[in-house]
């Protein structure tokens, strides 16, 4: 069977037939040259498979950086040495072939005698993930009990949704089409903030995210689906993957903010003639003259577009430049309507931010309250929360994680960093009488040492043992916006010889799309996908994991759903005997009785 894509240049596959199997190298790649432009984790896989599967001398391989420094939203860093900071946390799950793919061949930051790959598997299967309180209610009391605790309708509503066409899923939002019952569920609490969605986020969106990760259903309220770096994601990930690249041979230069491309553009092709850019530190041009011969992979925008720092004593800097944010790709969409439409995502930031914050602390008195809601140590270097808790109380909404801890290189065994962070910025909070977005780090503290159960009366000392950095992010989840076909650009449009665009704002090419954009496996995907069609390499991608399409995933996601209770469905008297009668004795009966369903 062959399986569909947009671009007949592109074929998917699955299995160790089209894995394993080592490309040979495509016809015409020694005279081509590569610019990669953005050096997130996109821009990065880009330049892996250029050199793992297109064979591409890597010296023929430039990133173009408008920052001093790799990673795009996966950083992760000291910052003026007053604490850390980290704009988000980044997971997967057990099904990211393509980023393993790669990850497999580039040596570990943490132990070079072990890839990525290795380093990741052994971590995770030494130090399982789980969590032991996903939500607290009342200051620190843990709320959840494991469970879904779905009604009957509410679970038609989700399995009605699994079943809605995308076509008809085009500019609607979540809120448009589940009721008040499923909102204010315990699953929506699960989900909404685990990935960052909003009531007001695009319905076709959370329906990939569903049918994406049906396999993980049941490991949703414990966060036993996910997988975590052992430190940060720039140390863990970042780090040896730029080193890797660097020792090959590879050129970045920095500080090159690239404003536009100039395309020649027909009926029958599209060729990216030109880079525009600049030097963002005196404005010097530095623009570059592209062929047909010559490569161009476009990161079309940031989901950290336009981040603004506070510190202990500073709230961000809400004085967003909402003209020159996403600019390149406002410039590159004027060209053609196969380049998408920014606006649909970029024009409401009060629909699109979120705010995060990095707490660091060294008291023992602050971990005994963490020590409380976890039943784990801060201090082991082990799992701590398993993923974020979430104050279902809290007016911000606001969730928080421990990784392990050091989580960043050089940390103090004595000092622990927490990440925060809050879907709602513009309302006051609960302790702090004030928007999110306009408080300092240390009132973000002070609202979180509320969450986590310490008395009012011990708030104002215990916060003079920590410091924070809060990070306002207008554009966070603007991948989310509601949107119809055709506001993303295609990874490769249509008849494009020699340009491709990457990361959080491109369509993939399988048809229909199936991977689920907020995830590093996403931009490892269209890295993939941009490299074997232009390059022609002759390998397969491999397929999103089909899980939605496995009767086996399904009749398990179902059960997580029910919480492993039988199902109680209302048929017609006599009906059940009838059923009974047609699948007794059959496979149909074995496997629904594996799974509890009847």
């Amino acid at each position: 069977m062959e399986i569909k894509t947009f671009d007949e240049r592109l074929k998917l596959g699955n299995g160790d037939y089209d894995r394993l199997v080592n490309s040979r190298k495509p016809e015409g790649i020694d005279d081509k040259k590569a610019y990669i432009v953005g050096t997130g984790i996109a821009g990065l896989s880009t330049a892996g498979f250029l050199i793992k599967d297109a064979k591409m001398d890597p010296s023929n391989i430039v990133f173009l950086e408008k920052d001093d420094i790799a990673g795009g939203a996966l950083d992760g860093k000291v910052m003026s040495n007053i604490g850390y900071v980290a704009r988000g946390g980044r997971e997967t799950g057990h099904h990211f072939e393509v980023l393993w793919d790669l990850w497999s061949i580039i040596p570990s930051r943490e132990n070079p005698d072990m890839t990525i790959l290795d380093d990741y598997y052994y971590t995770n299967l030494d130090d399982p993930n789980f969590s032991n309180c996903r939500i607290t209610k009342n200051q620190g009391k843990r709320y959840d009990n494991g469970k879904f605790n779905l009604s009957k309708d509410v679970q038609k509503e989700i399995v009605k949704l699994i079943l809605t066409p995308d076509e008809k899923l085009q500019d609607v939002s979540v809120e448009d089409i589940f009721s008040d019952e499923f909102l204010e569920s315990d699953f929506w609490t699960y989900y909404r903030t685990m990935f960052a969605f909003e009531n007001w986020h695009s319905a076709l969106e959370f329906k990939l995210y569903v049918n994406r990760f049906i396999h993980h259903v049941a490991g949703l309220p414990d966060l036993s689906a996910l997988q975590f770096t052992r430190y940060d994601q720039y140390e863990s990930i970042v780090v040896p993957m730029m080193r890797w690249l660097k020792e090959k041979g590879v050129e970045t230069k920095y500080n090159y903010e690239v404003v536009d491309i100039e395309f020649d553009i027909t009926d029958s092709k599209k060729v990216a003639t030109k880079i525009v850019a600049t030097d963002p530190r005196n404005g010097e041009d530095r623009s570059i003259s592209l062929t047909e011969n010559d490569l161009l992979f476009v990161t079309t925008g940031s989901l950290v577009e336009s981040s603004s720092y506070g510190d202990n004593n500073t709230a961000p800097d809400l004085n967003i430049d909402e003209e020159n944010s996403f600019r390149l790709w406002k410039n590159i969409a004027k060209k053609s309507p196969d380049f998408g439409h920014p606006e649909k995502f970029t024009s409401d930031i009060d629909k699109s931010n979120w705010e995060s914050a990095t707490v660091t602390f060294k008291s023992k008195e602050i971990a005994e309250y963490i020590e409380k809601i976890t039943k784990r140590s801060p201090y082991t270097g082990k799992i701590v929360t398993g993923g974020i808790v979430t104050a279902l109380d809290s007016k911000w909404l606001m969730s928080w994680t421990i990784n392990r801890q050091g989580q960043y290189i050089g940390q103090p065994e004595d000092e622990i960093a927490v990440w925060v962070y809050s879907l709602f910025t513009d309302v006051e909070g609960d302790y702090i009488k004030k928007p999110m977005k306009e408080c300092t780090g240390e009132e973000i503290a002070k609202e979180w040492l509320y969450h986590i159960g310490v008395p009012e009366s011990e708030i104002e000392r215990l916060v003079k043992d920590t410091s924070t950095i809060p990070v306002f992010m207008p554009y966070i989840t603007a991948q989310f916006m509601p949107r119809s076909f055709g506001d993303r650009p295609y990874v490769v449009p249509k008849n494009s010889v020699n340009f491709a665009f990457l990361g959080q704002f491109v369509e993939t090419l399988d048809n229909p799309g199936r991977d689920t954009v907020f995830t590093t496996e996403f931009s490892g995907r269209c890295a993939m996908e941009a490299v074997y069609v232009l390059t022609g390499v002759e390998k397969k991608v491999p397929e999103v994991f089909a899980s939605c399409y496995d009767v086996r995933y399904m009749l398990a996601g179902a059960s997580a759903l029910n919480d492993g209770e039988k199902l109680d469905i209302d048929l017609p008297f006599g009906a059940d005997a009838i059923i009974e009668k047609k699948i007794g004795g059959t496979e149909i009966e074995k496997m629904l009785r594996e799974y509890n369903l009847i």
